[in-house]
Parts: C-alpha cells; sequence; structure tokens
C-alpha cells in the first residue's frame, strides 16, 4: 500500500479458509454458512460473476440442482445447497413465481462425473438423481479436498453470504480483511474526522445525521432508530471513490463504501430527491 500498486486481482490481502474442527467433525460436508437467508437474485448474480451454474428457484412443481461449479482441474464438482423459502405466492415470490429468498445449507464436494443431487422447488432435501441402477456416489472427505480448492470455493461462499444475505450479522472473512484494509485507508481521506471503525460498521458523521455503514454488505443505516437508507451505488468515478487508491481489484463492495462515506460525510450538498427525501428528519 506505500508503494501505491494495485494488484491485478486480491493476492496479498487474500484471504485463507482453513478445515474446522466442526468440518473434520462432519466429514464430507460443511455447515459453515448453513441456515444464513440470502435474496435470490443477488445471489445468482454473484455466483455468475464467480462461475458457478445456478438456476433460479421458482415457486413451481420442479427440480433444481445446487449451485455448483466445475473444477475441472482437479476433476471436482462443488456444490452450495440452497433452497427457496416461503409459500405465499406474489408475497414471497415476483410475479414470475421467482422466490425472493433462499436458505443456505450445506458445502459439498463431489467427482466431476458423480451423478447430480437434486431438491424439489419446495425443499424436502437433496438426492442423487440415479440412472440405469447405478449406485451412489458419496462426497469426497473435506481433508482430501486440496487446500487450495477447498479456501477458494470457502472464500466464494462466504462471499455470497455476507453480501446478500438478509440480515446485518458478524462479518464473514472477507468482510473482516476490508474492515482491517479500512483502518488503513480511512486516515489518508479527506473526510477522516468524519468517520469512525467501530465493530461491524463505519460509521460516517454527516450534518444532518449520523450513518452506520456495514462493512460486509454495504447498507447503511441512519440515526436515531437505525432507520435503513437506500443508495443505489455508482461507478467509483462518479462519486470520488476513484480517487482513493485501493490495493487490488475485484472488491466492489470496498469502493462502494468509501463512495458511500465521501457522499454521506456532506450530506447537505447531496441533491439527488431519491436520498434527500430518505435523509431529513
Amino acid at each position: 500500500m506505500t508503494d501505491e500498486i494495485t494488484q491485478p486481482f486480491k493476492q496479498a490481502h487474500r484471504e485463507i479458509y482453513l478445515l474446522t474442527a466442526a468440518e473434520e467433525n462432519t466429514g464430507v460436508y460443511s455447515n459453515r454458512y448453513a441456515a444464513h437467508i440470502l435474496r435470490q437474485h443477488q445471489f445468482h448474480a454473484l455466483a455468475a460473476q464467480r462461475g458457478w451454474h445456478n438456476k433460479l428457484r421458482l415457486m413451481v412443481d420442479d427440480v433444481y440442482t445446487p449451485a455448483t461449479r466445475e473444477l475441472t482441474q482437479w476433476g471436482l464438482r462443488a456444490e452450495f445447497w440452497i433452497e427457496g423459502i416461503g409459500d405465499d405466492y406474489g408475497t414471497d415470490t415476483l410475479d414470475s413465481g421467482a422466490y425472493l429468498r433462499l436458505v443456505t445449507d450445506q458445502v459439498r464436494f463431489y467427482p466431476a462425473e458423480a451423478p447430480e443431487n437434486l431438491a424439489h422447488a419446495y425443499g424436502r432435501g437433496y438426492e442423487q438423481w440415479l440412472h440405469n441402477g447405478a449406485d451412489p456416489v458419496q462426497p469426497l472427505s473435506l481433508d482430501q479436498v486440496p487446500p487450495l480448492v477447498f479456501s477458494e470455493i470457502m472464500r466464494d461462499v462466504d462471499l455470497f453470504v455476507g453480501v446478500a444475505s438478509v440480515g446485518k450479522g458478524e462479518l464473514s472473512g472477507t468482510a473482516q480483511t476490508r474492515r482491517d484494509l479500512l483502518r488503513r485507508l480511512v486516515p489518508r481521506l479527506a473526510i477522516a474526522d468524519r468517520c469512525m471503525l467501530e465493530g461491524r460498521f463505519l460509521h460516517v458523521r454527516g450534518d444532518i445525521r449520523t450513518y452506520k455503514i456495514h462493512l460486509g454488505s454495504g447498507n447503511i443505516l441512519m440515526t436515531p432508530n437505525d432507520q435503513y437508507l437506500c443508495i443505489v451505488p455508482k461507478q467509483a468515478s462518479e462519486t470520488g471513490a476513484g480517487e482513493v487508491f485501493l490495493p487490488f481489484e475485484g472488491d466492489r463492495v470496498l469502493a462502494v463504501i468509501l463512495s458511500k462515506a465521501m457522499l454521506l460525510a456532506k450530506d447537505t450538498e447531496i441533491t439527488d430527491p431519491t436520498i434527500t427525501r430518505q435523509i431529513q428528519r
């Protein structure tokens, strides 16, 4: 960071995910990111960006495979088990029938040629789809998965949960790295005297309100009463975040957090009516 050399991809600050004691106990699957509620369409877009194959879940009489990533070089397939959540058509779905939210479950690894797992749109769990009397293929024991493969897959799933989660819970590994970087970046900002990092949030003091930007999702809460503030992110060059050196490409949430902080620190200068209507007391 001292020499302001931008990495072509995240290397020096890249998160590493090691096998935990709980995963050693479960053996063939990880529950590290189970039981989270995700916004389906945001997850779907992120998964595509990261090279995963996924199909939007609809409230219909159909079956779906998990979100999968083919790991051709290692002859493996990673699976992230997800299911649509809710049973009220039109409330828990869009008009198209697509679920608004998903619930997360296990992460597993299979040989690339293993039969697919399938689950009904209404849930009830996954089962392998076997043809012509074929025998089921067991998932790999997690301690047999190459550490690099395991770490990178868990990094992807951490990203999905950290960004697309409905809640604002504890910070993921990626978000913790983001917090460590912000500790070094914020003092360099022109608005440094208006910013404070505390726990899961970057606090920004404006003249109208004080704002809490979540370090995992980039979502904003306003004082008093933690009222939600909706701001649609623009490109960094449009918001001023492009003026701040970032040590690597690819962490859009970090750029969004910085751009929102710069905007909100000067909240009396905001002219966008979709924002001013929300921040006025």
